[in-house]
Parts: structure tokens; C-alpha cells; sequence
């Protein structure tokens, strides 16, 4: 039986997604976020949430500009790093020895270990509360090629991205294949409609 339990958002996994911008004086950096996903397909869209009191917001205002960067499990503390400490008081590319690239389409940094990277344009934003959402147009995908299958496209199981559970602030590895989406579910099908 299920329990009614506090007003929360136990939506797991949460993506560990590293925002890069460039600070109001062009020094790379970013931060660890959470909320974000790929909101729209056509075109390409993600989304991400960020207080106003962070120093990544700054930079995202004053360039209009981010990237998304999906760490793997190997880069779990790095990732961290990102969302420990703040951009006003260091350099979180150099304490962490990972590598900004910069954007060719855009005027913000990629983190070139990680496996993959988009970059992105703002298209909107809207305060919700304590975050403001900002939804970024895809504008250039990166991966590393390591991690592409054969049709070109970045497989799972060689990204091994990292994934969050943020009401217990840890972190996890992807598990195993457990099914086939748009196929698996067929075979509830009574009768063919």
C-alpha cells in the first residue's frame, strides 16, 4: 500500500549534469545542477534549474550561453567538486585538473574529459521559485569517440554516465539492461486493436 509522504520530488534517477559558462570576466567554470533534462525534441532543447545566488547564474545572464556536461562514474568527484565549491573564490577547472574547451557555436566552456557535452543557446527562462528555469537550445553535440556505438551514437554502456539521488546525496552507476523500450510492452497486448 502506498503512504502519502512530504511534499517532495523523489524523481530517480536525477541526471548529474556540470554547467560550464564563462563568468562575467570570461574565467571558465559551472556547477553541479540536478534539475535538468531534455525538455523538447525538435528543436533540441534541455532544461536547467539554478538559483539566482549562484555564480553560475551570472555568467549564464551575462553570455545568454552554457553547456551540458554528463559526467561518467569515473568522474564522480570532479562532478562534485562542481557542486561544492563556488566559482567566486576559485577556479574550479584548475582545482580539479579537468580541461575547458571552448564552444564553437557558443560562447561557453565544454569540460573535455567528460563524455559528453552539449552546446546550448537560451531560448527562454521563467522564475519558478527558488529556481529560475532556463531552457537552452541544442546548438552542437559533442562525445568522445570512445564512447560512440557503431550507428555513431553514444552507447550507455561506454559512457557509464553518473546519476544522482539527491534526497540522499549519493551517487550511482548504471545498472544493467533490464528491458527493451517500444517492444517489451507489446506483449501486454491483449487483442490488436
Amino acid at each position: 500500500m502506498k503512504k502519502s509522504i512530504a511534499l517532495s520530488t523523489p524523481l530517480y534517477p536525477a541526471p548529474c549534469i556540470v554547467v560550464g559558462v564563462y563568468d562575467p570576466k570570461g574565467v571558465p567554470g559551472g556547477m553541479f545542477v540536478a534539475w535538468g533534462g531534455v525538455c523538447c525534441s525538435e528543436p533540441p532543447c534541455v532544461s536547467i534549474a539554478l538559483r539566482k545566488s549562484r555564480y553560475t547564474y551570472e555568467g549564464l545572464m551575462a553570455h545568454q550561453a552554457f553547456t551540458v556536461n554528463i559526467p561518467s562514474e569515473r568522474h564522480a568527484a570532479e562532478a562534485d567538486y562542481f557542486g561544492i565549491y563556488s566559482g567566486r573564490d576559485e577556479n574550479k577547472f584548475a582545482a580539479t585538473g579537468l580541461t575547458p574547451r571552448r564552444g564553437e557555436e557558443v560562447n561557453a566552456p565544454m569540460i573535455e574529459e567528460f563524455p559528453i557535452s552539449f552546446e546550448c543557446r537560451v531560448v527562454h527562462s521563467h522564475e519558478l521559485g527558488s529556481h529560475v528555469l532556463f531552457v537552452g537550445q541544442v546548438v552542437r553535440t559533442w562525445a568522445l569517440e570512445e564512447c560512440l556505438s557503431d550507428s555513431g551514437y553514444p552507447d550507455p554502456c561506454k559512457v557509464r554516465p553518473l546519476i544522482f539521488a539527491p534526497q540522499y546525496g549519493t551517487y550511482y552507476g548504471l545498472g544493467e539492461t533490464v528491458g527493451h523500450a517500444f517492444k517489451d510492452g507489446r506483449s501486454l497486448r491483449k487483442k490488436e486493436l
